[in-house]
């Protein structure tokens, strides 16, 4: 079938069903800066190129499905927050969002402390070689021998996430004659405008110790009275994908406001605040990220401005970036295989991945933008529903997106602003391997976690 004989779904705004898309895009070859990596960008032929790369030679030699991370675009981003908070502050890359053993290596090379929440996090910090006690540990439920690898291993700080938490960390830090340096993490009753599964500050959720009730208060004499530990702060995430400040300043009051009662009634000013992660990018031309710098200058005012009112010493400010630093840095490489128009509706564009390696569009009803990236076009727009190739009616890669009526099996597209929760949250969902991760800079490619083979699921399947 030739790239314009299959019939189209809808392609003119005037007709098209409501859905999750804006109007068509003058230009469907257009790269927008805001979604993609800072290295890429079309060729002569029209063949996107990261790296200097074109995704045609990438997808010959690394196949498809897969992640590419603009490296220069990842160190380039961890120093922008460096820079931007100063010496002054701490930033703990969120580990959560991506983790690999190069890419502690370039945190570690440029500066930036890391967050994990799990003994396998910890384990790929370690193994990398990230200071230990450049580490932070999180989770809601830490093991036992989670708890004693991290204290033996010397972590910078555990962020205790309950009351059973605060005990159990003493107990094992006393056991190994350590006292252990720990932050009380307190939800604070901000609603943060995004989705219900990835908002953390209101109360009916399962991370952290209210504000509300006085058991916050009460944690913090707790851990004042252990042996153990040594409480230097207290922290607060109030949720992800989040573009307003106003949330953090309200936080801020609250947890200062915090701050301000453990000096009244223990005598004692905590050294260090912690106001998580959370910030937003740009997965659509419609979403308007802050820099980094604008972010510190905010974050550092709210605090200051709150501890001066207060008649506090304004404690070490942290922050823990995760999405803002890799969510931009990569894009998924997809092949097309089959295209079904639905006539009135959309066309449905199957790729050789899916909810397997992005999981975020079912789970979360997150949106993202979508290009033809192994040739450029100046057929008009239709509109398309990027669907994978799993068993399941919800295996929806893009939702609604414009793609050139003419895009036909065998074409390459690429879903960018995918360096976030998307490998770390990728599945073997039947039974499909999961993609590989390749770092590319200036003209070189690399595999730093490599596809998964039948062999390794076999491996696991001990029968």
């Amino acid at each position: 079938m030739s790239r314009s004989a299959h019939p189209a779904g809808p392609r003119h705004a005037d007709v098209l069903p409501e859905g999750h898309y804006s109007a068509p895009p003058a230009d469907l070859n257009a790269l927008d800066g805001k979604v993609w990596a800072q290295t890429v960008t079309r060729d002569a032929h029209g063949v996107v190129t990261v790296g200097g790369i074109p995704v045609t030679r990438l997808a010959e030699e690394f196949g498809t499905p897969a992640y590419l991370l603009d490296e220069a675009d990842f160190r380039a981003r961890a120093r922008a927050w460096r820079t931007a908070f100063g010496h002054d502050a701490d930033v703990f890359y969120a580990g959560k969002a991506f983790l690999s053993r190069a890419v502690v290596r370039w945190l570690h090379e440029e500066g930036l402390n890391l967050d994990v929440c799990s003994g396998g996090e910890l384990a790929t910090a370690l193994s990398a070689g990230m200071p230990a006690d450049r580490i932070a540990f999180h989770g809601n439920n830490k093991s036992k021998d989670e708890i004693r690898r991290a204290i033996e291993a010397g972590v910078g700080r555990i962020v205790l996430d309950s009351f059973q938490e605060i005990v159990r960390v003493a107990h094992i830090a006393q056991e190994l004659g350590k006292r252990q340096r720990v932050q009380i993490r307190v939800t604070v009753g901000v609603e943060a405008h995004t989705h219900e599964f990835i908002a953390t500050a209101h109360e009916d959720q399962k991370f952290g110790i209210p504000l509300a009730g006085g058991q916050a208060a009460e944690a913090v004499r707790r851990a004042l009275r252990l042996d153990g530990i040594e409480l230097i702060g207290i922290h607060s995430h109030i949720g992800s994908q989040i573009f307003d400040m106003s949330g953090f300043e309200v936080a801020a009051h609250r947890v200062v406001g915090l701050l301000k009662d453990i000096r009244d009634e223990h005598g004692v000013e905590l050294p260090e605040i912690d106001l998580g992660g959370g910030l937003g990018i740009a997965y659509t031309s419609d979403d308007d990220p802050r820099e980094p710098h604008e972010i510190a200058k905010a974050l550092t005012e709210i605090v200051t401005r709150e501890c001066e009112a207060a008649r506090l010493r304004t404690p070490r400010i942290s922050v823990e970036p995760g999405r803002a630093i890799v969510g931009p840095t990569a894009f998924t490489l997809y092949e097309v295989g089959t295209i079904k128009p639905l006539d009135g509706l959309r066309t449905y564009v199957s790729v050789d991945g899916g909810m397997s390696d992005n999981i975020r569009t079912a789970l979360y009803d997150a949106e993202y933008s979508v290009a033809l990236v192994s040739r450029s076009s100046d057929a008009e727009p239709m509109l398309a529903r990027v669907v994978g190739k799993h068993c399941e009616s919800g295996d929806i890669v893009v939702k609604d997106a414009f793609l050139p009526a003419d895009l036909a099996p065998g074409d390459l597209i690429a879903v960018p602003a995918t360096g976030a929760y998307c490998r770390s949250m990728a599945s073997n969902y039947n039974h499909v391997t999961r993609p590989p991760v390749v770092a590319v800079r200036d003209g070189e490619a690399r595999v730093i976690v490599r596809r998964e083979t039948e062999e390794d699921l076999l491996r696991l399947d001990v029968g």
